[in-house]
């Protein structure tokens, strides 16, 4: 059998095919993806399932002229492999290698950037606007998943959508999934659609094509011709399984969402080391706070998985919410929560975040996730924004835990606040101890190191680093080091004493520079007219790409060796 995928560098060798060769080919395409991930970790279970879908878009379409947006960016695997991108796909999410995700610097093909969800709809609103306003003709389509479409924006888009003319194709990859199951009231009515002459799109103003199988090739084009026989905008629902095509993936969809490195013959998952991590330890401690108060509840917007707290909706079902891909309508959800004598716990990832609770003062607690790097996901999942805006709204508490004692003391304490507390933490492996749990001061910093020569002022994963830089470099008696759980309010006290002893202080934290936690400390010490030199040690004022996280610290300055010769420049000695 040839091998066809190999004859295809772009789109245009693509359409060269005939039409029934198209089955071999996504056969082909299959067996790449997963050679390549079995050894190169990503997201695997919404790339195969789209195999069929990308091949009949690229192969219909006249891309890069006709426009294709992926929302959710997971399930552009396919499309990078058919857009020139098939010879360095194996340095897919490594440094300096291609994105795990549509990057527009990164090719034509990629039109918009969706590393997240529910973006694409109003994106190629905007481009087929401006196309109609600039008079270019040409095809717009949106890919989006049934759980994306559900959020408010993509409801918002589909609503502008509808009274509109445009020539735009919504196609509604509907496979029952995201990362986790979806849900909601529209997931039911996605069910119907198929036996339905009215539904939500045709009641938004949108033409209706469906519902076909997503995997059917004859289905796919035909569905195609017709679209582009309807003028005006329309909706092409179809049905596909999530890692179609591999059994494993298909019978356990979550796992093999992402599933790491694995044994492509036998489906074995090559677990690492068990260690635990930070969505551990939140588990574990969210799990005791719901079984000790009856008036806490736990929201999560799609990632029961991701957060840890698929035990917890077991065992609670009545108190723990999964509102779906929908982050402003969690914070205002918890909002509503909070004013009726419930103690809600709104689990966002940092760059998820929305908010809509300090302006009423209300105790939700916001636990948020993928705090400061998170690798290879790149810049649209890295989570090092929010010390910056967070500390700039009226009544927020702000903490960051250095340790895994810290974290389930702040988790604890939250619940006794009276105020909006957020608590960040990073996706990193995490030290365990057998510590009790108690309730902590509010405002409260923890000297580490009572040295004498210089000042390091530390908040969340990095203090610990530190910690051990320090210790081991025997730099105790030289070196105070100071961990500031709590980022808002500061320890206004402990910092007018360390004014007081040292001429010299470093700042650190796994968060930007400006605005971040340094910029804190620097506005209170000139409040109080402290003459001594101030560093801040952050992250820069800049989108970061897709490395390991070991590899982004070195890349910015804040790997151990480098924190350790900073230390020694301030110190004036030799590092030995």
């Amino acid at each position: 059998m040839d091998n066809l995928l190999s004859k295809i560098n772009h789109p245009k060798e693509l359409r060269t095919f005939e039409a029934s060769q198209l089955t071999a080919l996504a056969h082909e395409m299959r067996e790449f993806i997963l050679d390549t991930l079995s050894v190169k970790p990503g997201h695997l279970g919404a790339s195969l399932g789209v195999i069929e879908l990308t091949i009949a878009l690229h192969y219909h379409y006249n891309t890069p002229k006709d426009l294709l947006i992926w929302d959710v960016g997971h399930q552009c695997y396919p499309h990078k492999i058919l857009t020139g991108r098939q010879q360095i796909f194996d340095s897919l999410r490594q440094k300096d290698g291609i994105s795990g995700f549509p990057t527009r610097t990164e090719s034509e093909f990629d039109t918009f950037g969706t590393g997240h969800s529910s973006t694409s709809i109003s994106a190629i609103v905007g481009m087929a606007t401006a196309d109609k306003i600039n008079q270019i003709n040409r095809k717009h389509i949106a890919i989006i998943g049934d759980a994306s479409i559900t959020s408010g924006m993509s409801l918002e888009a589909l609503n502008h959508l509808g009274s509109t003319d445009l020539d735009v194709l919504v196609i509604l990859n509907d496979n029952d999934i995201g990362i986790d199951p979806s849900v909601g009231g529209l997931k039911k009515h996605f069910k119907s659609l198929e036996n339905q002459s009215e539904n939500i799109f045709t009641n938004f103003g949108l033409n209706f094509i469906g519902t076909i199988d997503g995997h059917n090739f004859d289905e796919l084009l035909n569905a195609f011709n017709k679209a582009d026989s309807i003028r005006g905008p329309k909706v092409l629902h179809i049905k596909t399984t999530k890692g179609k095509g591999y059994e494993q993936a298909e019978i356990d969809q979550v796992k093999w969402h992402a599933p790491g490195l694995f044994d492509k013959e036998t489906g074995e998952i090559k677990s690492k080391k068990k260690e635990k991590s930070y969505q551990d330890v939140f588990g574990e401690t969210m799990h005791q706070l719901l079984e000790n108060n009856s008036q806490i509840v736990a929201i999560t917007p799609a990632m029961l998985t991701g957060s840890n707290l698929v035990k917890c909706h077991q065992d609670f079902p009545k108190r723990v919410f999964d509102v779906g891909i929908a982050e402003q309508h969690a914070v205002t959800f918890a909002a509503g929560l909070a004013t009726k004598n419930t103690i809600p716990y709104c689990m966002i990832y940092s760059t998820f975040l929305q908010r809509d609770v300090a302006l009423q003062n209300l105790p939700v607690v916001f636990c948020i996730d993928r705090a400061g790097f998170v690798g290879t996901d790149g810049a649209t999942h890295h989570g090092y924004f929010d010390i910056a805006y967070l500390r700039e709204i009226p009544n927020m508490i702000v903490s960051s835990p250095r340790n895994e004692k810290d974290f389930k003391n702040l988790l604890y304490t939250a619940q006794f606040t009276t105020q909006p507390f957020a608590i960040r933490y990073p996706k990193n492996n995490i030290q365990t101890s057998n510590s009790k749990v108690k309730k902590i001061e509010i405002g409260q910093s923890e000297i580490i190191f009572e040295g004498s020569q210089l000042a390091i002022l530390s908040t969340g994963l990095i203090s610990s680093r530190i910690e051990e830089i320090i210790i081991q470099n025997h730099l105790q008696d030289k070196v105070a080091l100071i961990d500031f759980p709590f980022i808002k309010p500061l320890d206004e006290s402990r910092l007018k004493a360390i004014s007081l002893k040292y001429s010299t202080i470093l700042t650190f934290e796994d968060g930007i520079k400006k605005g971040g936690f340094g910029s804190g400390i620097l506005e209170f010490l000139n409040s109080i007219h402290y003459k001594g030199n101030i560093t801040i040690n952050g992250y820069p004022d800049e989108f970061i790409e897709h490395a390991s996280i070991t590899e982004l610290e070195q890349m910015i300055g804040l790997d151990d060796s480098s924190i350790l010769e900073m230390i020694f420049s301030y110190l004036k000695i030799q590092q030995s």
